[in-house]
């Protein structure tokens, strides 16, 4: 049975239920499967060797998720070796249409849908039981797969700590 974590956070200040475990700085980043915008299957094997900011938005087209994905685009702009893998469980479709729309360089930031099984949201303890959707959070993975920052953002309507996702980024390239 999988792990359930009652009021882990808040959404709209409202407890909800978030799926799998909770991880932490030092772990084994977990595999998962999730679907990219032609949707080929890409797990986390497919970045092996590579610096990557895994940014967890619950949709693409929400304000704070907009902001979040175009502020790591932008930030890893200058920053070689690192990869940002934004993940929601908006439609592959949607999420290529957004790209397409904002701009966004998908050398450096590649949208993937975990709308298919949950399989990164389980493994990541972000899935919200309650809606079907993805918690915020920021998971800092380094070229031998380990999780060298993780934020559970406390409220899924407010910003995460970019400062510090970048910062562990940059102290590991």
């Amino acid at each position: 049975m999988e792990q359930e974590r009652k009021g882990a956070i808040t959404f709209k200040e409202n407890p909800v239920t978030l799926l799998g475990p909770e991880l932490k700085v030092g772990d084994q980043a977990p595999d998962f499967s999730v679907l990219a915008n032609d949707l080929s299957p890409v797990t986390l094997a497919d970045t092996k060797g590579t610096l990557r900011i895994i940014s967890v938005v619950p949709s693409l087209d929400t304000g704070v998720c907009d902001a979040q994905t175009r502020r790591f685009n932008e930030e890893v702009a200058t920053l070689e070796g690192v990869k940002v893998l934004t993940v929601s469980v908006d439609l592959p479709f949607a999420q290529k249409r957004w790209c397409g729309a904002a701009g966004i360089d998908s050398s450096k930031v590649q949208t993937l849908s975990d709308h298919r099984d949950l399989s990164f949201g389980k493994a990541y303890g972000v899935a919200i039981k309650e809606m079907r959707l993805l918690a915020r959070a920021v998971f800092v993975v380094d070229q031998n797969d380990q999780l060298i920052h993780v934020e559970y953002v406390s409220e899924a309507t407010q910003h995460p700590d970019y400062e510090g996702a970048l910062g562990a980024a940059k102290k590991a390239l």
